[in-house]
Parts: structure tokens; sequence; C-alpha cells
């Protein structure tokens, strides 16, 4: 199987995008994959079980290095996704790239370049790119 580009994937969203060509439809259709994708991580752990959730104040100190900081800082999550809950949060993730390939496309912006130029910033601003 080839490797699909995101140009070869905004093309093609453009060309099936027939229902939802209005910006305001998009933006909601977005924002809807968006909390559909979310609902699905929490169904993995509410319904399922796969996963389990264990919040608590992360333990940072300024004086730590990155790496003692990295070993300290944890994700809060216990499991993995089972096959199910894999299949249901990467359709909803998909059907969430769908929509934001297509409001790329009626923005007319190009997300490979979204993508170098993101990568550049955290090859340049490392760990304090998100902070």
């Amino acid at each position: 199987m080839s490797s699909l580009s995101l140009k070869q994937f905004q093309d093609q969203v453009s060309e099936l995008l027939l229902r939802h060509r209005s910006l305001l439809d998009v933006l909601s259709k977005f924002q809807q994959s968006g909390a559909a994708a979310n609902r699905s991580v929490v169904k993995s752990v509410t319904e399922c079980g796969c996963l389990q959730l264990h919040a608590a104040k992360q333990e940072y100190h300024p004086e730590m290095t990155l790496s003692e900081a990295k070993d300290v800082l944890g994700t809060h999550v216990s499991g993995h996704l089972c096959e199910q809950c894999i299949e249901v949060v990467s359709n909803e993730l998909g059907r969430n790239l769908f929509y934001m390939a297509a409001l790329s496309n009626l923005l007319d912006i190009n997300l490979e370049q979204v993508l170098e130029k993101e990568s550049k910033k955290c090859s340049t601003l490392g760990l304090f790119n998100m902070s």
C-alpha cells in the first residue's frame, strides 16, 4: 500500500465534499467530529474499560532536568485501547481529519505546508513549543 500525501488527501476530500460546502457547515462538522473523537476515547474508559485514568497533580519542579521531568510527568493513562476501541477512535479521528482537510480547502490552506511549518517550530522550540 502506497503512502498517501496530505495534498492527495486534501484533493480527495475536495472531490467528495458536496453536502457541506459552506464554511459554517464545515466549521460545525469539524467541531462535531472533534467532539465525537473525544467521546470515543471517553467511552473506552467509561464503557469498555480498556483504558483507566489515574489523574493527580503533576509533581514538576523547575530545578528538574528535562530527562528527570520526562520520567516524573505522566499521561494519567493505564492500559491500552482494545481492538474495538482502536477501530472506533481511529474512525472518529479519520472523520475529524476529513473535516480539517475540508476546512483547509475552503480557506486555501495547504496542510503539507502547515505540517512542515509546525515541524520546524517543534524542532526550533523543542519542549518549549507547547508549554
